[in-house]
C-alpha cells in the first residue's frame, strides 16, 4: 500500500498540468484575491477545505446519494452557487462585508491565531472546489473510484485518496501564494488592486455560469481537440507492472463466480444515478480510448458481453441495427468485454470474435472486471442507457425488450435535440424457448452431474452414467479430467444431456493449440444428421473443434425435451458450458 500512496501523491502533483483542470484555474487564482490583508490564511483554508472535500466525496459520494437521496448534481450546483457568491462579494463591497461577517461566525471554532475571515472563507471555497475537481485520472485514482462506486472503500483506499488530494493541493497552494506575491510586489498591480479584484469577481461569476451549463466540459473537449498531445503521458508512470499488480490487490482480485450469471429472463430497472466512468483496464477495438465525461451531450449505451455467450450473441443484430440507425444522430454504443473464461481474455481471440460477428462500434476489454465492478453488474448481457447529462436512465439484463430499449434510445436522443424523423421501430420478434438453464462443465460451477461416482478434481477418473439422465442434468461415461473451468474427456468417452430447448450450444476448444478435435453428435439415440436437427457447426453428425468458441450443436424445428449424446473421438477437447435457446 505504501507504494500506491507514494505514487498517488505524485499523480496528484502532476494533475495540475492536466487539461481537465484548466476550467477551474480562475477559481484557484481568485481565491487569494481580496481587499483584506489575508496573507496565507485564505490559501491555507482553500487547500484544507479542498483536501477534506475531495477525499470525502470521492470515497463516499455514492453512499451519500444512496442514503440521503441527494442527487449528485445538486451538490455540484451548490458548489457553483458558492463560487458565484464569492464572485459577487468581490464586485459589491456591501455584499463582501456581509460575507466576511458570515465567515467570521463560521470560523469561531478555529484557533484565534488564524485570520478567521480568510481561513474560514478559504475552507468554504475549498469545500466547493473539491466537489468540482474532476481530474483526468490515471489508473490509481480510477481504481479507487471504482471501489467507491461499488461501496468497497477500505482504509487503503482512504489513505491513497488522501495522498492524491494532498499532492494536488501543494501546487494549488503555491499558485495562490504566487498570485498574492505578484499582486503585492508589482507596483502597477498594487495600485490597481481594486480593479483587479472586480475583474476576478466577474471571472468567478462567469466561471460559475459556465460550470452550471457544462461549458467547462465543452472547453476541455475543445482544448483536447485543438491540442491533442496536451497532457499525454502525465499518468504513464502509473502503468508500470509494480503499480498494476498493487492495484489488482487493492481492487479485490477476481470477481466471484457465484456473482455472475446469464438470466433466462429479461429484467429491467428504473433510472439510476450518474453513470460510473469506464475504468481503463484493457485494449480498445474499433476506437481510440473513450471516456464518458467526454461524451456529455450524446446518448451512450454500455453493453456488457463476452464472446462465447449465446445470450450476448443473440443481441448483436439489434445492437448493430441501432448503431447503423442512430450513430449519426448522437448514439454511442460501447461494448465492455468482460470475459467468463480464461481464453476469452486473449486480445487476439476477442479481435477475431469482433470481426466474425461484424461489430463495428467501440469495444474495450475489461479483463479484470474493473468497469463491471464499478457498475455493480452481475449479468451477461447487460445494457445501461445513459442520457446526455451522464445519468443512467434505463437498464436491461438478459435478452428481450428490444422495442422498449429502442424507444428509450429515441427518447434520450430527442432530449439532445436530434431529428428522428422517419426513424421507426421494427425489431424482429424475440422468443427464447429454453427451459434448461446454463450448465457448467468445470467443477467450479458444476451443479448437475448425474454420474454416481464422486467427482475427482484436477485429475483423471472413470465415470458411469445412465443414457437418460434426469431432466436438465448431464452425466459422464468413460475417463474424464475435471478441472475448475472445464472438463477434458479421453478418447471414446461420452456425455449424456437431458435438455428442454430448441437450440443447444457448447463452449469448447482444442486442448492443444493450433490443432483440431472431433465430436460425434447423437439426438435421442440417432446420429443427428438422420434427424434433420443438426446445428450449423455439425457436418454429417461430426463437429470439428477448431478453436476456442461457442459451437452450435442442435437446431430443432420445434422446442422440446430430448437426450443429447456426445462421443469424443480423441482426447483433445476441452468443454466449458452448455447454453440453450
Amino acid at each position: 500500500m505504501i507504494l500506491l500512496i507514494i505514487f498517488a501523491f505524485l499523480a496528484g502533483i502532476v494533475t495540475i498540468l492536466s487539461p481537465c483542470i484548466l476550467p477551474i484555474l480562475p477559481i484557484i487564482l481568485s481565491s487569494s484575491i481580496g481587499t483584506q490583508q489575508i496573507g496565507k490564511a485564505r490559501p491555507l483554508g482553500v487547500i484544507v477545505g479542498f483536501v477534506l472535500s475531495f477525499t470525502i466525496f470521492t470515497l463516499f459520494l455514492s453512499s451519500i446519494v444512496r442514503i440521503f437521496g441527494i442527487p449528485a448534481e445538486s451538490l455540484r450546483v451548490f458548489s457553483v452557487v458558492v463560487i458565484a457568491l464569492f464572485g459577487l462579494s468581490m464586485l459589491i463591497p456591501k455584499f463582501q462585508i456581509w460575507m466576511e461577517i458570515l465567515f467570521s461566525k463560521l470560523s469561531q471554532f478555529l484557533p484565534q491565531s488564524q485570520n478567521q475571515t480568510g481561513f474560514g472563507g478559504g475552507i468554504i471555497m475549498g469545500l466547493s472546489l473539491g466537489l468540482l475537481w474532476t481530474p483526468c485520472v490515471g489508473p490509481i485514482l480510477a481504481s479507487v473510484i471504482s471501489l467507491a462506486i461499488t461501496g468497497s472503500v477500505n482504509l487503503d483506499a482512504f489513505f491513497i485518496t488522501l495522498a492524491y488530494a494532498i499532492g494536488t493541493a501543494i501546487p494549488m497552494f503555491f499558485i495562490m501564494i504566487a498570485g498574492q506575491t505578484a499582486l503585492k510586489k508589482t507596483p502597477w498591480l498594487l495600485a490597481n488592486s481594486g480593479q483587479i479584484q472586480k475583474a476576478f469577481g466577474v471571472l468567478m461569476i462567469l466561471t460559475a455560469i459556465a460550470i452550471f451549463f457544462n461549458f467547462d466540459r465543452k472547453f476541455q473537449t475543445f482544448i483536447l481537440d485543438t491540442f491533442p498531445n496536451y497532457g499525454v503521458g502525465l499518468t504513464k508512470f502509473e502503468d508500470i507492472p509494480l503499480i498494476q499488480n498493487a492495484l489488482k490487490n487493492l481492487s479485490g482480485g477476481e470477481v466471484k463466480k457465484e456473482d455472475l450469471g446469464k438470466p433466462m429472463f429479461d429484467l429491467t430497472q428504473p433510472k439510476g444515478n450518474l453513470a460510473p466512468e469506464l475504468i481503463p483496464s484493457g485494449e480498445w477495438f474499433n476506437s481510440q480510448p473513450l471516456k464518458l465525461s467526454d461524451l456529455r451531450g450524446k446518448v451512450v449505451l454500455i453493453d456488457f458481453w463476452t464472446y462465447s455467450c449465446i445470450n450476448c450473441q443473440r443481441t448483436f443484430p439489434y445492437l448493430k441495427s441501432w448503431w447503423d440507425k442512430y450513430q449519426n444522430k448522437g448514439l454511442v454504443i460501447i461494448g465492455v468485454h468482460s470475459p467468463e473464461f480464461e481464453f476469452e481474455k486473449n486480445p487476439e481471440n476477442v479481435k477475431k470474435a469482433i470481426a466474425d460477428f461484424g461489430l463495428t462500434y467501440p469495444i474495450v476489454q475489461d479483463n479484470d472486471f474493473s468497469t463491471w465492478r464499478a457498475y455493480k453488474n452481475r449479468f451477461w448481457p447487460a445494457k445501461y442507457f445513459i442520457d446526455k447529462e451522464g445519468n443512467i436512465r434505463y437498464t436491461h439484463f438478459g435478452e428481450g425488450a428490444y422495442d422498449e430499449s429502442e424507444k428509450v434510445i429515441q427518447e434520450l436522443l430527442s432530449e439532445t435535440g436530434s431529428d428522428l424523423t422517419g426513424s421507426t421501430i421494427s425489431n424482429p420478434e424475440y422468443e427464447n424457448y429454453a427451459k434448461t438453464p446454463e450448465l457448467y462443465l468445470g467443477y467450479g460451477r458444476m451443479q448437475f452431474l448425474s454420474s454416481p461416482e464422486y467427482l475427482v478434481k484436477d485429475a483423471g477418473a472413470i465415470y458411469t452414467s445412465s443414457i437418460a439422465p434426469s431432466a436438465n442434468t448431464f452425466g459422464f461415461s468413460g475417463e474424464w479430467d475435471v478441472m475448475e473451468e472445464y472438463s477434458n474427456p479421453k478418447k471414446g468417452s461420452i456425455l449424456y444431456l437431458n435438455f428442454d430447448a430448441k437450440e443447444v450450444f457448447l463452449v469448447m476448444r482444442p486442448k492443444n493449440p493450433n490443432t483440431t478435435s472431433k465430436v460425434e453428435i447423437y439426438l435421442d439415440g440417432k446420429p443427428v444428421s438422420e434427424t434433420d436437427s443438426a446445428g450449423i457447426d455439425v457436418k454429417e453428425s461430426i463437429l470439428t473443434v477448431k478453436g476456442a468458441s461457442l459451437y452450435k450443436l442442435i437446431n430443432l424445428k420445434t422446442p422440446g425435451r430430448h437426450i443429447l449424446k456426445l462421443e469424443f473421438l480423441d482426447p483433445n477437447t476441452e468443454i466449458y458450458a452448455f447454453t440453450f435457446g
